[in-house]
């Protein structure tokens, strides 16, 4: 279980302390019900809303701390949320909050720069833990995901040589830019300079026969979370399941089953069917 960080008395009392968050999910008894949790727990809700098109417009004006975001909604994703406000500013930090334990979608959560990827079946307590770990600026995957989703870009069942013939920075260098970043973005992930991240993007747009950054990002994108095709075989990678991905337990089998935000908060406060 992640350990529950103490807020301490200064801290609950100045405003300024406080971890300020947006809601992403189109129910309003969920939006509801997260509000009363966090305000109760250290955190200001500084918005909230149910449509990808708006938090995608609001989150850069107003730089939470963290954004949580729902998977689906009617007119986008979190993910592409999380990608898109990622573009405007690298150091926004986003947890993908879901119902569907998608592996495909999990994929495309860590392109997108997300900090984590929980299910809406998780207990009050591990949420408010993991939030506070994502405002931090801290991942919740294993050290090995990002790797292992590369390496899932050329296994033998579905190698593209122009995959296979970039470097290992070339290769990093194009997941980020499947995150949307820019040359000055990647260049602070990776601890390089500018114009090397820009000679990495050129040689990989050439090695992939590409003329815009755009449509190596598009590429990643498909070849990360394809859209129908079954998933290949594993090799030499471990699966990419939440359970093992993020670091929050799974839900007891056995005795008494805590409530996530698909029901009662394990606070009892607010509920939401």
């Amino acid at each position: 279980m992640i350990p529950r960080a103490d807020l301490g008395p200064a801290t609950r009392e100045t405003q300024t302390d406080l971890i300020r968050v947006f809601i992403l999910d189109d129910h309003e008894l969920v939006r509801r019900g997260l509000q009363e949790l966090l305000e109760g727990e250290g955190f200001q809700v500084v918005g909230s809303s149910g449509s990808a098109v708006e938090a995608t417009r609001r989150i850069p004006a107003l730089h939470p701390d963290v954004s949580v975001l729902d998977a689906r909604l009617p007119d986008g994703t979190g993910i592409e949320v999380c990608r898109d406000v990622r573009s405007v500013d690298s150091r926004l930090n986003c947890l993908i909050l879901t119902s569907f334990d998608d592996e495909q979608a999990l994929r495309g959560a860590v392109l997108a720069g997300a900090r984590g990827y929980v299910l809406k079946e998780i207990g009050g307590t591990d949420l408010i833990g993991a939030m506070r770990r994502a405002a931090a600026g801290e991942s919740l995957f294993d050290d090995g995901v990002a790797a292992s989703i590369v390496e899932s870009l050329v296994a033998p069942q579905q190698v593209d040589p122009r995959i296979a013939g970039l470097t290992p920075q070339e290769r990093r260098v194009l997941e980020l830019v499947g995150g949307g970043l820019t040359n000055r973005q990647i260049a602070g992930e990776m601890f390089l300079a500018e114009k090397t991240v820009k000679n990495y993007v050129s040689s990989l747009l050439a090695k992939l026969g590409f003329e815009r950054r755009t449509q190596a990002a598009v590429y990643i994108a498909n070849k990360a979370v394809p859209a129908q095709s079954p998933a290949p075989t594993p090799v030499r990678r471990t699966p990419l399941r939440p359970s093992r991905v993020r670091t929050i337990p799974p839900l007891p089998t056995q005795g008494p089953t805590p409530r996530g935000i698909g029901g009662r908060w394990s606070g009892g406060k607010a509920a939401a069917n």
